[in-house]
């Protein structure tokens, strides 16, 4: 678990799983914009149940972290941040991605949230390095890493498929100031 000043980063639940769905559901048209397709049964609650035990799974096994982000003033969950990809040996590296419910953008919960995984990567995983990937239209979420501290470091071409086109992305990375 990590908390912040205003958040409380933690592993999904079962129990999550409703309102980890409620999430998806209600921003569904705005997560779509920058997500890879989803097929109908990502929107039900067996497929949002299965996706968290497989979450728990990958943590055990080290290869992702992905955490619920949740207000501390009422305990609502407000979106997801996760490590994807980990990779170890002489690259102690991954991926990170993030969603933000459409109504809190532009509060500071996003980039809160990611300083703080940053922060759980670098001290409590020990990893060396951060990478993200962020579409050229997707201004808001190049703040968010900007303001945390990462680097664009270039330009994958065609990188993920959103919506049925092979979309370019920045990359962007962050390296841990203990391996500077």
């Amino acid at each position: 678990m990590i908390n912040t000043k205003r958040l409380t980063l933690r592993p999904l639940n079962v129990e999550d799983a409703q309102e980890f769905l409620d999430l998806e559901i209600r921003n569904r048209d705005f997560f779509a914009k920058y997500s890879i397709s989803r097929s109908e049964n990502f929107y039900t609650l067996e497929r949002q149940t299965e996706s968290i035990k497989r979450a728990k799974k990958a943590m055990e096994d080290d290869v992702m972290y992905r955490f619920g982000i949740f207000l501390n003033e009422n305990g609502k969950l407000i979106g997801t941040v996760a490590f994807n990809d980990i990779i170890r040996g002489g690259i102690q590296s991954c991926f990170i991605g993030y969603t933000l419910d459409q109504e809190l953008n532009g509060k500071g919960y996003g980039s809160e949230a990611v300083r703080g995984m940053v922060d759980y990567g670098f001290n409590v995983l020990n990893l060396h390095r951060i990478e993200a990937g962020v579409m050229p239209s997707n201004v808001p979420s190049q703040r968010v890493l900007e303001k945390c501290g990462f680097i664009r470091e270039g330009l994958a071409r065609k990188n993920v498929n959103i919506n049925g086109k092979w979309e370019d992305h920045y990359t962007y990375g962050i390296v841990n100031p203990k391996d500077e």
